[in-house]
């Protein structure tokens, strides 16, 4: 048996650690530990309920909108407010753009290379690349010229050692499968992405201000005017650059991103038995339609049991717990319960070994992650939970079409989603889902001038003495990685308690009281392993996942020492 340590995990957000037991070319055993501490939760305790989406949006430069929004869903929930349509549109298209630019930048610069491999790439026939790229879609950028420009330019880079950001990757490990003209076009696509996402992330310098981080939220609303007639607020001109922003989008996720995605996979269809883990999947929806308190969403919500897409529950989110057996907390009721996160606790007490050490003592705590379960359960969450719960219901019908289209294309039956290459299908398909369903959000804030309504916020309950005295709120979304939620609970004004239960948190956390497996750890299990000194496989099924734990955890100095000093002259 082989003890395999990947530490850190790279392309992610945050630090990661795996180790695992290999035997027989398979992992038999894998656990997931974070090695940093949050403590966002402690740092919002005493301050405006108001100002908690500025600082929890700061937990992660990666995930950027998707704290902000929780958060404000969560203060909003707690005081009784209702955004008007325009800030319920203009948070659509916000977080919509959010997912798709993210679900492109995981596919092509944190997961492709564990399935392209780049120095194959060089030897390719640039004539036969274009004949291959030209049979899976009519993208323009195809010709031969083309292709051989993108070889010759990252050859040079190779011939003179500069590989740069393709260095340091297990090139030429038997697990690769494509042949070189396969790898060519894929990493003229990772080029073209680079370019794609900064363009489009343009969406959120329209609305917000900037990215990452925008600045147009607001409890109650949006703080980004809305009038045709003023050249300072969103107008005719704005529709006209977010029609045209979303029909690039609309271009490149469909011309390109799904058409990679599913040529990739159908060279490695074994991975779609591979990396499956826990069999239960959480979505609480997202992409409200109305403005009712208890609105349709877009994006349904549901929890699936054990892989049944034909019982598909409704979400109560008094059943969520989190556990800290296996976790550097402690928890005042004894750390082999589970609290809801309205009862949660942030009270951190590290007992793990001091670097460098050579593996975790994972019968004890080992993670700065806690364990979060539903009803008990473990739960995967992510794209796959969510376009398998909209598979299950048939909502949205486009989500079902897509899905249904692509494993025909792959001769694939529908237990194929629950495996590694599910994970990244599902991810690209809902990209392509909600990029398609921008357009609507766009046309409904065109339809909202024409009909002068120009209403933003909601400000009946912006003042603190029109709240109540003691309330309890909690603000549910579905982050790119997953089901995210933020509980908060107000008492005179000020944040008494505040939790975050994160995707990654739910994805990566460690075993919990009972000794069951999060999912990263779950997945792992049965995982082929050629090389045990160059784990690519296991990266693969990680990183299927697109960790962020950055999200889950933050580093902290206990002594509080003087890092760094910044100056503005």
């Amino acid at each position: 048996m082989t003890h395999v340590v990947v530490d850190p995990i790279t392309r992610i957000e945050g630090h990661l650690r795996i180790e695992a037991e290999v035997e027989g070319g398979k992992v038999t055993q894998a656990w997931s530990s974070s090695t940093m501490f949050r403590g966002v939760e402690l740092i919002l305790e005493g301050r405006d309920p108001r100002d908690a989406w500025a600082f929890t949006q700061r937990i992660c430069g990666v995930c950027t909108t998707v704290h902000a929004i929780a958060s404000i869903r969560a203060v909003e929930h707690a005081i009784g407010v209702t955004p008007p349509p325009n800030a319920r549109l203009l948070r659509n298209l916000i977080i919509a753009a959010q997912n798709v630019h993210d679900h492109v930048i995981h596919f092509y610069h944190l997961q492709a290379l564990d399935w392209v491999d780049i120095v194959s790439a060089l030897s390719a026939d640039p004539a036969k690349t274009a004949k291959l790229a030209q049979s899976l879609s009519d993208w323009p950028l195809s010709s031969t010229a083309y292709f051989s420009d993108v070889r010759n330019r990252v050859k040079a880079f190779v011939e003179r050692g500069q590989l740069g950001i393709f260095a340091n990757a297990y090139w030429g490990h038997p697990a690769y499968r494509l042949p070189p003209e396969a790898n060519l076009m894929a990493l003229a696509h990772y080029l073209e992405a680079l370019d794609f996402q900064r363009r489009f992330i343009k969406i959120h310098a329209i609305l917000g201000g900037k990215n990452p981080h925008l600045q147009s939220f607001l409890v109650g609303g949006m703080a980004t005017p809305v009038d045709p007639d003023a050249q300072a607020s969103l107008n005719l001109g704005t529709i006209a650059e977010l029609r045209k922003l979303v029909a690039e989008g609309v271009d490149f996720v469909s011309r390109v991103y799904v058409p990679d995605v599913l040529a990739i996979a159908s060279f490695y269809k074994d991975w779609f038995s591979i990396g499956s883990g826990v069999s239960n999947y959480l979505s609480y929806g997202d992409f409200p339609m109305d403005d009712s308190p208890h609105p349709v969403l877009y994006i349904p919500s549901g929890v699936i049991h054990a892989q049944d897409l034909t019982q598909i529950a409704s979400v109560d989110q008094t059943k969520i717990a989190e556990y800290v057996t296996h976790s550097w907390y402690d928890y005042t009721v004894g750390n082999d319960a589970g609290l809801n996160p309205y009862h949660g606790e942030t009270n951190p007490n590290f007992t793990g070994p001091k670097p460098p050490f050579k593996r975790l003592n994972v019968e004890e705590k080992y993670s700065w992650l806690k364990s979060p379960r539903y009803d008990g359960a473990p739960m995967q969450v992510g794209p796959l939970a969510r376009m398998l719960v909209a598979y299950g219901l048939n909502r949205p019908t486009r989500a079902k079409t897509l899905i249904a289209a692509a494993l025909k294309q792959l001769d694939a039956p529908p237990s194929a989603l629950f495996s590694t290459l599910g994970r990244i299908a599902a991810r690209a398909i809902e990209a392509q889902v909600l990029v398609e369903s921008m357009g609507m959000w766009v046309e409904g804030l065109a339809d909202q001038m024409a009909r002068r309504d120009y209403r933003i916020q909601d400000t009946s309950h912006w003042h603190p003495s029109t709240w109540p005295k003691d309330c309890f709120g909690a603000g549910f979304h579905e982050a790119p990685r997953g089901a995210l939620g933020h509980w908060v609970h107000i008492r005179d004004g000020k944040i008494a308690k505040y939790q975050c239960v994160v995707p990654s948190t739910w994805n990566a956390g460690p075993r919990d009281a009972h000794g069951q497996p999060g999912p990263y750890e779950a997945s792992l299990e049965g995982t082929p392993v050629a090389k045990p000194d160059q784990p690519l496989e296991i990266l693969r099924t990680v990183h299927s996942f697109d960790p962020c734990m950055a999200c889950g955890v933050h580093v902290v100095d206990a002594t509080k020492r003087e890092l760094a000093r910044v100056r503005v002259s």
